[in-house]
């Protein structure tokens, strides 16, 4: 940190202890979350067919199909995929095997990871993955191409619904993935791939 002192400037260390202390000291105050009126975002919509629109949207692809579908249409949509981790029972493709104890660095030449989604959510094609779906955290980032698993019978209708779905949850790692990494910030143009996952693949079973 630099402070001015008699207009010489002059840089002053602190201590991680002094930092948290100062932070600590200079919290505002604890305020309540306000109230808000679920019903006045209630509307009539095909969730399903709403979900299915945003995530094509947003740079993912959606089938519905049987669950003893799931590897046959997996491997029409990526038939040249190698290695590939699988942490659902649904899917028998993996051949990489992980646990919790892996290390994520070891996963940097993933081709493709089949894992399971909790929850969707229909206003912008999100879904909700825990670290149990994942089992690392990093897996979901660092594959080359991603495969979600999800039950359509789970998909809700906004953010408010899904976040009081989650509200009981363990405190663990969870995260809501909405289509492959993409960022449009530059020239407005949507740029698919652009720091993690090149392709999102979602199938509703």
């Amino acid at each position: 940190m630099r402070v001015l002192m008699n207009g010489i400037k002059k840089d002053v260390k602190m201590s991680r202890e002094a930092i948290l202390k100062a932070v600590k000291k200079n919290k505002p105050e604890v305020l309540p979350l306000p109230e808000i009126d679920e019903s006045a975002f209630q509307e009539d919509i095909d969730v399903v067919k709403t979900f299915k629109d945003n995530l094509a949207l947003v740079g993912g692809q959606v089938f519905e199909i049987t669950t003893d579908a799931i590897d046959a249409k997996i491997k029409e949509q990526y038939p040249n995929k190698s290695t590939i981790v699988a942490t659902t029972t649904k899917s028998n493709l993996g051949n990489v095997e992980i646990d919790k104890n892996t290390d994520p660095h070891t996963l940097e030449h993933i081709d493709l990871a089949i894992v399971e989604g909790e929850l969707g959510v229909s206003e912008n094609g999100a879904i909700w993955i825990t670290a149990n779906n994942s089992l690392v955290r990093a897996l979901p980032f660092i594959t080359n191409d991603l495969v979600i698993i999800l039950d359509k019978r789970n998909i809700c209708l906004h953010m408010l619904e899904a976040y009081d779905n989650i509200a009981k949850r363990d405190r663990d790692f969870g995260v809501f993935i909405s289509g492959p990494s993409k960022t449009a910030d530059i020239e407005q143009c949507l740029v698919v791939g652009a720091h993690g996952a090149m392709s999102l693949t979602v199938l509703l079973v």
